[in-house]
Formats: C-alpha cells, sequence, structure tokens
C-alpha cells in the first residue's frame, strides 16, 4: 500500500511541474559546447564552469541562464544559484530549478513573509512541496492553527495523505505535542508511522518523549527486521537502557522544509530520473546540513550518475557520531571500487572492520572487495568473520558460502568450496548460481557428471536467457558424449555471449566433436580474438587454442593424457 501511494504521490509532485533540462541547438561557442557535452554526461562540476563562462558572453540567453542554475543546484551550491535564479524568474522564465533555489534561499534566509508571499501559479515549485511549506511557514510564524489547518488541506488532495499527516505529526511533535503526534502515528494500524523509515524512526523518538520506551522497542521489533540495519540497534540498546531519545527530526520549522524536499525526493527515487531527484536531495541537505538522510540520497545519485568524485564527497559528509556513519562509508567504499580505487576502498572497508569488528555487512563488504581482487586467501579469513558473525539457518546467508566457496575452488582448495557450494544450496536449494558454478565445477572435475547435469539443467530452467548457465549445459552434455545435444545448447550459448571467448572456445570442441571441422576452426579463431592479453587467470588458454588449430583437438587430448572423444571426428 505505501509503494503505491508513493507512487502516486511522486507522480503528483513530478508531473504538476518538472525541471526543464536544456535541449540546446548548436551554437559556435567553445564553452558553450564544452558545458553541452558535460551536462550530457552529469558532469556538474565542469558544465557550471563552461556555461557560467558563455553566459558571460551572452548574459541573457534563456537556455544558459537555466542551465548555470541546474549545475549550481545538482552541486548544492544553492547560495551560488540565487543570482541566476533571481533573474531567470524576473525573465519570467519557466523554470521549476530556479523556484526551488529561490524558495530554499528564503527559507535559509529567514524570509518567511516573502516565501509566503510567492504566487504558486507562477512562482512556487509544486502542488505538494509548496503546500506543505506553507504549513511550515506558519510555524515558523508561531501560527500552530494555520499550519494545521494546512496541513489538512493537502491532506485531501488525492494520493498525498499519508505525505500530509506525517509533516503534521512533524510540526506537533517539533513543538513538544508528542501525544498529538502519537495519535496520527498510532491511528489507522500505523499507517503513517511505517509509511518511511523516517516515519518509523520519528514515532519511536515520539514514544521514547511519552515514557513508552517499550513500546517503541516493540515497534521497532514490529516494522525492521532483526539484524537488518546496524543503526536500529543502535536505537534498541538506547531504549533498553532507559533512556529517553531525544526528538531529532524535525527541531525548526527550517528543518521541516527540508523534510519536505527530502520526503518528496525519496518518493521520486523509484520513478523520475536521478538527476531530477538529485535537486530535491541537494534542496534537503543545503536547508539542513546535518540531514543524514539526504546525504546519503545524494551520494548514491550522485555514484548512480557516475559521478564518483562527487559522491565521495558527499559520503564524506555524514560525521564519525552518526549511526549511519558504517552506511557512509560503506557506500564510499563501493564508489571508490566503481572509480577503479580499489586500493583506497580496501583501506577505508579496512578501517571500518576494525572500528566495527561485530558488524558483519562490513566484514562482508571487505570479503567481496578482496575476492573481485582476487586476492582469495584473505577472502577467506574475511568470510569465515562474517559467517560467524551472522546467526546460521537464514537463507538470505547462502550468498556469503557461495562467494567463500568461489575463493576457496579459486585456492584450489576443492574439498572445502564443495562444502561452501553444498551448504549454500542447503540454504537456498534452487539457486541457479551455485547449481550452475557447482556443476561446471563437477564437469570440469570431471566428477559426479549425472549430479552435474542434474544441476545445470534446474539452473537453466530459473535462467535460461543466462549464456553462462546454458554454456555449462553444453558442456556438461560435451563431457558425458551427447555431442549432438550439446550443440543446441553451445550455438544457444554463443548467442547470448557472442564474444566470450571461452563460450566460443566450447563450441569449437563441440563442433570438432560432430565432425564439423572447419566450423570448429572457425570457432577456435574468434575465440582467440577475444582473449583479454592482459587477463592471465582467464579460463580460455590461447597456447592450447593455437594448438588445437595446428593439431586438432583428438591429438590435443592424447598429448594431454585425456580421454579421447567418444566419437571419431570425420572432419
Amino acid at each position: 500500500m505505501v509503494a503505491s501511494l508513493l507512487r502516486r504521490a511522486a507522480l503528483v509532485a513530478l508531473l504538476s511541474s518538472s525541471v526543464t533540462f536544456p535541449a540546446f541547438s548548436d551554437t559556435g561557442s567553445g564553452p558553450y559546447l564544452a558545458g553541452r557535452q558535460a551536462i550530457f554526461q552529469n558532469d556538474y562540476t565542469a558544465a557550471e564552469r563552461y556555461f557560467a563562462q558563455a553566459l558571460r558572453a551572452d548574459p541573457e540567453n534563456h537556455k544558459l541562464l537555466e542551465s548555470v542554475v541546474v549545475a549550481r543546484l545538482s552541486l548544492g551550491e544553492l547560495q551560488r544559484a540565487q543570482p541566476v535564479a533571481r533573474t531567470v524568474v524576473e525573465m519570467d522564465l519557466p523554470s521549476q530549478a530556479a523556484r526551488m533555489v529561490i524558495a530554499a534561499n528564503l527559507v535559509a534566509d529567514d524570509k518567511l513573509d516573502e516565501l509566503l508571499a510567492l504566487e504558486p501559479e507562477t512562482q512556487g515549485v509544486g502542488p505538494l512541496v509548496d503546500g506543505l511549506m506553507l504549513g511550515w511557514a506558519h510555524i515558523g510564524q508561531g501560527s500552530m492553527t494555520k499550519a494545521m489547518d494546512q496541513f489538512d488541506q493537502v491532506a485531501t488532495q488525492e494520493g498525498l495523505r499519508e505525505f500530509a499527516l506525517y509533516h503534521k505529526a512533524l510540526a506537533l511533535a517539533s513543538v513538544g505535542d508528542f501525544e498529538g503526534a502519537e495519535a496520527i502515528f498510532a491511528a489507522d494500524e500505523g499507517a503513517v508511522a511505517k509509511f518511511t523509515r523516517r516515519a518509523a524512526l520519528a514515532r519511536v523518538e515520539v514514544l521514547s518523549q511519552l515514557d513508552r520506551n517499550q513500546d517503541a522497542l516493540a515497534f521497532l521489533d514490529d516494522v525492521f527486521a532483526a539484524g537488518s540495519d546496524p543503526s536500529i540497534e543502535s536505537y534498541e540498546a538506547r531504549l533498553t537502557a532507559e533512556e529517553t531519545l531525544p526528538f531529532t527530526h524535525v527541531r525548526t520549522a527550517q528543518d521541516g522544509m527540508a523534510e519536505v524536499f527530502f520526503s518528496v525526493g525519496a518518493a521520486l527515487s523509484t520513478e523520475a530520473a536521478e538527476n531530477y531527484v538529485l535537486l530535491y536531495a541537494q534542496t534537503a541537505a543545503f536547508l539542513r546540513p546535518d540531514h543524514v538522510d539526504a546525504i546519503l540520497l545524494s551520494a548514491e545519485l550522485l555514484d548512480e550518475l557516475e559521478q564518483y568524485d562527487l559522491a565521495v564527497e558527499a559520503y564524506r559528509k555524514v560525521p564519525a557520531e552518526s549511526s549511519d556513519y558504517h552506511a557512509a562509508e560503506l557506500g564510499r567504499a563501493e564508489v571508490l571500487g566503481r572509480a577503479g580505487k580499489t586500493d583506497a576502498a580496501a583501506e577505508v572497508l579496512q578501517t571500518l572492520a576494525t572500528q566495527n569488528s561485530n558488524l558483519p555487512s562490513v566484514h562482508v563488504a571487505l570479503a567481496d572487495l578482496q575476492r573481485r581482487q582476487e586476492n582469495y586467501a584473505d577472502a577467506v579469513e574475511t568470510y569465515d568473520k562474517a559467517i560467524e558473525l551472522i546467526e546460521g539457518g537464514v537463507g538470505g546467508n547462502w550468498f556469503l558460502y557461495y562467494a567463500r566457496g568461489i575463493s576457496h575452488e579459486r585456492l584450489k582448495n576443492w574439498d572445502q568450496a564443495e562444502a561452501d557450494f553444498r551448504q549454500a544450496l542447503e540454504l537456498n536449494p534452487d539457486q541457479p548460481q551455485v547449481l550452475n558454478y557447482l556443476g561446471y565445477s563437477l564437469v570440469e572435475r570431471r566428477e559426479k557428471l549425472d549430479e552435474a547435469l542434474n544441476m545445470i539443467e534446474r539452473a537453466v530452467t530459473a535462467r535460461p536467457d543466462s549464456g553462462y548457465i546454458v554454456d555449462s549445459l553444453g558442456w556438461v552434455l560435451f563431457r558425458l558424449g551427447r555431442y549432438d545435444e550439446a550443440v543446441e545448447h553451445m550455438e544457444r550459448a554463443v548467442e547470448l555471449m557472442p564474444v566470450d571467448p571461452v563460450v566460443n572456445d566450447h563450441l569449437g570442441d563441440v563442433y570438432w566433436a560432430v565432425g564439423r571441422a572447419r566450423e570448429a576452426e572457425f570457432q577456435w579463431k574468434r575465440a582467440l580474438s577475444f582473449i583479454d592479453p592482459d587477463d592471465t587467470d582467464g579460463e580460455a588458454d590461447p597456447d592450447r587454442i593455437r594448438r588445437k588449430l595446428e593439431i586438432g583437438l583428438d591429438a590435443v587430448l592424447a598429448e594431454e593424457g585425456a580421454d579421447p572423444l567418444k566419437v571419431a571426428n570425420e572432419g
């Protein structure tokens, strides 16, 4: 229900008024063209620099004005965006970005009279944002009755009821009316309190302020899965210790307006483009620099937009004393890894693992990175620690055994690898990745081929369009001497993965086995052309493929002392 309401509310906010990301036509301006390319790549730092330079040469260009505002807002530089945004509005240009900048700066400058005087039709951000901000503006001016009436009015609009009631509850709590806030949170089986993660945690703080810590603990147990969020464990520990939690979600009217932009942006994040949602997240963080969830949302969006340096910078803004610091550091490590800075990512995770030795997610992230770095011995040790920390028998933990099994397999510790793969299947019996990896490994080891075939067939049923898994099925049939049956599957695998050297090599072997020597040689040559010379750990062996091209597969198998093909080659 909540997801459906979020989608409806998001569409109302999105369709009622939207930012225009300018569509440019060519000009002869070097900075203009450079800025256009930068904005296409979501490189807001470069875009802002180039567009600002172009704007100095053409200060009344509508598209350049809008572009400078959007770039600066995307960077979170709303004060620098304000002069240009005012020019945009004074020229009566339609720009939601400019309106967002102006409204946010009025709030930051405590000019609520001017904010209230804005004409919604021509100067507003959008119906939902404008309606909620008006309520908080009344709070800022000390008019609680007007604020409550305003939130109630927003609640009458289709799809916006939970938004309005959430902000009404926050407003009541911000002025110390925790009974009134809890009445809203408790209504309709806690629908508003379960609206979002922040709504749930706001209710927990309200209950604690009402000396109802046990009720707060029961609500946490009802909403959050055990061990799913270390910051929730912090709440639980403080509540268990009989601490009265301060109400921190909204302390001032400006905090409330920051929450408006964040809650709308978070709702839009499943529906709208990342660069649009970023405008809301950055506005929220501008209005409330300690809004950790807004910071994390901005960082995640910048990561998705492949602006890795900006994402790292955003994650760094989360203070070490925050209960979400570990989440920020995990995010920072992921971004560093995607940016190719794996050593820096490893350093972040090593430090985090030392600081949070009992936090499984940190050890899992470090082990995954070590595995990707092909540091398999250290990965095994780190997976050992993660598995030790996590309660056994939870189906979701199959991946830890699977990943540790891969590390053991790469270290040629087959007995340990097989045990881990089978444990993963105990936890998740039909997991296609595990079925395929274990089945394929058994094929390569020429062990338990009938069982391997059964596993791979089940994997193909689950993932019929996975080239790797279809290749495994063709390969096990080849190993079983069922060459004619293998052809169809191997050809399908090549269709799915046309430039994979291993799959092309396998198809060559299958063709050779059924007497199609010329086609086999063609596939082996294709396989050679796709091998990365820098990949020294790849499964496709270029020397062996060249040898097959020289003397044929039968002779290569004889040289290797391997079993000959079951059907003689006729080619």
